[in-house]
């Protein structure tokens, strides 16, 4: 009697969980339980790093975005890349779809209703970026900071041409000062930073600096030096570039996939060195790109022009000014 008594029971239990089963599944399906209604992802066309979501009640959100403005030729009709919502809800525009930042508020309405047909309306705003390297640079001047021992008066700052016996007049250094460097701007990683293509090309007279230190400024054994290694930053022609927002960086790869890497340095005046007494300053009156060079002290020819540019350099200065458009 006892068994049939909990046989019983059992089956009754099954009957019971089956039935809760299925009525829950009937609701999942029919939605009613469902008044979830929040974007969990968005992404733009041109947009840079993830988008900031914010829900502030049950009717209200907030969406922040930056996007490339420079790279969108209609703030009226900026696509959506991607969307995602909570489960079963929809949204009033969608992956493909065109929302309007034409405005000068920047900002569009996204309303997105869930299965019950609650609705949460979400208010987008936008943050222009701009790629500040995007366009066309002049080359003025190229400077140098180096010398063996600065606390002992060693450091020396020049502007290349300051010393222009060191060099062979035909392909001085001169020859950069009217060559151009065009940056064109071709990704943004979702972490903001961002790489293209840069374009060195020489100015009217067609030619690029050499570097080629003259065998007569140098007092070890009287032969010329090439020091491309320390001064071909920025390649000839064509080259890629990275800008990485979070290290401050430029990086510059050649065709051979050599890099060098830079500074993208203010108008102002920079303190290279200070100690014993001495003081090492650079003035750019511009922007400029400033390489680190891993020179190599020269104690024996200490204080010459060969120490400064061929043996001991520590930091080369690339004088630049941005055309206007």
């Amino acid at each position: 009697m006892n068994k049939l008594l909990k046989y019983i029971l059992f089956i009754l239990c099954i009957g019971v969980m089956q039935s809760c089963v299925k009525d829950m599944q009937d609701d999942l399906n029919d939605g009613g339980w469902n008044n979830e209604r929040s974007v969990t992802s968005l992404k733009f066309k041109n947009q840079v790093g993830q988008a900031e979501i914010e829900r502030i009640d049950d009717t209200t959100g907030e969406v922040t975005v930056t996007l490339n403005v420079g790279a969108i030729p209609d703030l009226s009709k900026v696509e959506i890349e991607s969307i995602e919502l909570s489960y079963q809800a929809t949204a009033s525009a969608g992956k493909g779809s065109t929302l309007d930042f034409s405005n000068p508020e920047r900002k569009s309405v996204l309303t997105v209703t869930s299965a019950t047909g609650k609705t949460r309306e979400y208010t987008i705003y936008v943050n222009e970026f701009r790629e500040s390297l995007e366009g066309t640079w002049s080359i003025n001047n190229l400077i140098i900071y180096g010398g063996t021992g600065p606390e002992w008066g060693g450091g020396r700052v020049y502007p290349f041409m300051d010393k222009s016996w060191c060099w062979y007049d035909e392909y001085s250094p001169e020859k950069e000062y009217d060559n151009t460097l065009t940056f064109i701007m071709e990704n943004i990683t979702d972490d903001g930073n961002t790489s293209g293509k840069c374009i060195n090309a020489a100015g009217p007279d067609g030619k690029y600096a050499d570097f080629i230190f003259k065998g007569s400024s140098n007092p070890a054994d009287k032969t010329d030096i090439d020091l491309k290694k320390y001064y071909r930053k920025i390649p000839v022609g064509e080259s890629r570039w990275i800008r990485n927002y979070s290290l401050g960086t430029i990086t510059f790869i050649d065709s051979d996939g050599n890099e060098s890497t830079a500074v993208l340095e203010n108008p102002g005046t920079y303190t290279l060195f200070q100690g014993g007494g001495y003081t090492n300053t650079v003035t750019l009156p511009n922007n400029a790109f400033s390489f680190q060079i891993n020179g190599v002290d020269e104690w024996t020819y200490i204080y010459t022009d060969y120490d400064v540019f061929a043996k001991q350099a520590r930091k080369f200065f690339v004088l630049v000014t941005k055309n206007e458009d």
